[in-house]
């Protein structure tokens, strides 16, 4: 504040010619971020607009999202798929990013399998696009109190703030409603519940990307409290509502650098996402996996809640699981250690097909594959026996030597095509016919409970 106008001018000159061509619209960047420190800065003193860029670029850093690794990919549908020759789809690649300091962040790609089953990956932007965020949209309370008490903070101070909420209420309207509460209570009150309170409206929020930039600039960056050490292995499915709509889920984990949550991205164009919190007793550890569409009425997710075995949930709501049946257990000697999956299943006439993934000796990981029972996901008709994918010697060596894994593959033309990452660094694309697939399978005996 103590520099002249025309000494700021002058170091606001200098910053632009090092930034300005490396960044779209990077004066916008340093006014977002003037205004998040602006309540700082005495309300007496006037701020001149070279000034407020200024403090904004002082407050702005540059970060390289994928600096250390680009890994766990799943694969989707795009959701235009207009203009493509016969026999082509394109599609949607989401893939676990990694920089500075072992933050993850949600990055995408986008291009076209052929009919011949070649690949065409779309050039990647050399910019990044940092999503909007808003805490605007409404909340339902129902489900507000729902997930309160699945957090076991409903209690006497959340059900006196609640009573002065509508049925749906915005964040503002929240906040301003616990401020009265604080100001209008003389007795003492749970301060745990109501920091549980923002918590919660925190984790859940909206963030928008710029329509015309390319998808590859879109970069879902931890955002939340819960997610300030990173947003890891996003699976996403297509999902088709019983009307025939479809919407495309993902769920991912947030790390706080002490604990993991399950969190749920919702969205139908990649533009626009809804950030959802995963709530109820099952609703815990690393990988869950949606099925494409409802089983018998209910939601189906496969989970690893006890982080060793497979297991398959279902639920009346899709924010809420509250109980897991087991499913799989490690038989094989390349997943003695640790079982998982490797994203949602896969619909065809056979049954549901999920990939799996194992972990051996040494820590190596194996990709396999099992078959579920259309209209019974709980039962494993027939499984690989050997697996399907190995760490060879060229992707073996790594952040994480001896890994591969996926969050999710595609079928295309009965060709299984699995986008997978090496050794937590680098990640490709491996292709096998179903058919083949399917034959090299060997039948399971009911499993007795």
């Amino acid at each position: 504040m103590n520099l002249t106008e025309e000494n700021a001018d002058d170091l606001l000159h200098r910053i632009n010619h090092h930034f300005v061509g490396r960044h779209k619209n990077i004066e916008d960047i340093f006014k977002r971020n003037f205004r998040n420190v602006s309540q700082y800065i005495p309300q007496e003193l006037t701020v001149s607009p070279t000034k407020e860029l200024l403090i904004g670029a002082f407050f702005t850093m540059e970060y390289s999202v994928e600096s250390a690794a680009l890994f766990n990919p799943s694969i989707v549908p795009h959701p235009n798929q207009e203009g493509l020759p016969e026999g082509s789809i394109r599609f949607v690649m989401s893939l676990r990013a990694t920089g500075e300091g072992h933050i993850s962040s949600i990055v995408f790609r986008s291009g076209t399998i052929k009919a011949d089953q070649t690949f065409l990956i779309n050039p990647v932007s050399e910019f990044v696009d940092t999503p909007r965020i808003r805490h605007d949209q409404s909340y339902d309370r129902h489900l507000f109190q729902l997930k309160l008490e699945a957090m076991n903070a409903w209690c006497e101070t959340s059900i006196k703030i609640f009573e002065n909420l509508q049925n749906s209420f915005t964040f503002e309207e929240l906040k301003n409603t616990i401020i009265a509460f604080q100001l209008n209570t003389e007795e003492a009150f749970d301060k745990e519940a109501i920091k549980n309170i923002y918590w919660l409206a925190d984790s859940n929020y909206f963030i928008k990307f710029e329509p015309n930039h390319d998808i590859s600039e879109h970069v879902i960056f931890p955002l939340s409290a819960n997610e300030s050490r990173g947003i890891e292995d996003a699976r996403f499915v297509k999902f088709f509502d019983d009307n025939g709509t479809s919407t495309y889920y993902a769920t991912y984990t947030a790390y706080n650098g002490v604990c993991i949550l399950p969190q749920l991205l919702e969205t139908k164009d990649f533009i626009n996402f809804d950030i959802i919190t995963l709530n109820g007793k099952a609703a815990q550890n690393k990988g869950m996996a949606l099925f494409p569409r409802k089983i018998n009425g209910k939601y189906a997710m496969l989970s690893r809640v006890d982080g060793e075995n497979n297991y398959i949930m279902f639920s009346d709501h899709l924010h809420f699981w509250d109980e897991a049946i087991l499913l799989q257990e490690p038989t094989m000697p390349w997943e003695f250690f640790q079982i998982g999956n490797c994203g949602s299943p896969i619909e065809i006439n056979e049954g549901w097909l999920v990939l799996t993934h194992g972990v051996g000796a040494m820590r190596q990981y194996f990709i396999g594959a099992i078959l579920l029972d259309l209209e019974d996901p709980t039962k494993i008709i027939a499984r690989l026996e050997e697996p399907l994918l190995t760490p060879n010697e060229e992707e073996r060596e790594g952040y994480v030597p001896n890994v591969v894994y996926s969050c999710g593959a595609l079928i295309h033309n009965n060709i299984l095509v699995v986008p997978y990452a090496m050794s937590d660094i680098t990640s490709g694309i491996a292709t096998v016919n179903v058919s083949d697939l399917i034959s090299c399978m060997k039948p399971v005996a009911e499993r007795k409970n």
